[in-house]
């Protein structure tokens, strides 16, 4: 119960059990290194941690591109391996409330387009939207009920869409993305949907990019 937001706040409880020191609210911007060895990270308020070891889970490029201040960047073969290199598919994300509950829809949900290997072309090599979408809908309302209102339910729906490779701009095509899955899943399998939306908000490949730093905004590193 809670979703996986409860997990993340049993590991912080173990971690403070422990005394592992937990920072929040700062950005890591530099993994500092001397000689090829790591001895540190700068914040975005300038401080510095001496480490001996970093563990780092950020996307691989914008680590190597962005946070490392040793030439390994530079080098001839990183540039060679780099361009070699595949992206993952990018991610619409919308997220709805309704009014109402729809007790006919399950946890999860995935719904495949009538061309799924043309809508894979267009999202990897053609890098270009297709409104054949397939999509993967999560309603956690459906197993706890804490999560929405009651008489009420809350979703949200993944749309997989080519990464920012594609040049799309998001500002323009980002309202038309939520009114087409909106009508999709009106059509598959949640009538009315449009007049039952109480609350809303989507997030697109600029996100990714942007928040999250992934390289292209996509969605798996």
């Amino acid at each position: 119960m809670g979703g996986t937001g409860n997990i993340i706040k049993g590991l912080e409880k173990l971690m403070n059990e422990t005394n592992i020191e937990i920072i929040k609210g700062q950005e890591v911007t530099q993994i500092i290194t001397n000689k090829k060895k790591i001895i540190g990270i700068k914040l975005d308020n300038q401080k510095i941690i001496d480490a001996d070891n970093v563990i780092c889970n950020a996307d691989p490029p914008r680590v190597y591109e962005k946070m490392l201040n040793e030439s390994l960047s530079k080098s001839l073969f990183f540039q060679w391996k780099q361009s070699r290199m595949d992206y993952s598919m990018g991610l619409f994300v919308y997220y709805f409330g309704t009014k109402k509950k729809y007790n006919n829809v399950e946890h999860h949900t995935i719904k495949f387009g009538n061309k799924y290997k043309e809508h894979l072309d267009d999202i990897f090599d053609n890098k270009k939207l297709n409104n054949d979408i397939s999509y993967y809908l999560h309603r956690p309302s459906a197993t706890d009920k804490s999560m929405a209102p009651n008489g009420q339910d809350c979703f949200y729906v993944l749309v997989p869409v080519p990464n920012n490779q594609s040049k799309i701009n998001w500002s323009i095509e980002g309202e038309k993305m939520k009114n087409l899955v909106i009508h999709k899943m009106e059509k598959d399998l949640m009538p009315n949907l449009k007049d039952n939306i109480v609350d809303d908000f989507y997030l697109t490949p600029d996100y990714f990019e942007k928040d999250l730093n992934t390289k292209y905004g996509s969605g798996f590193s």
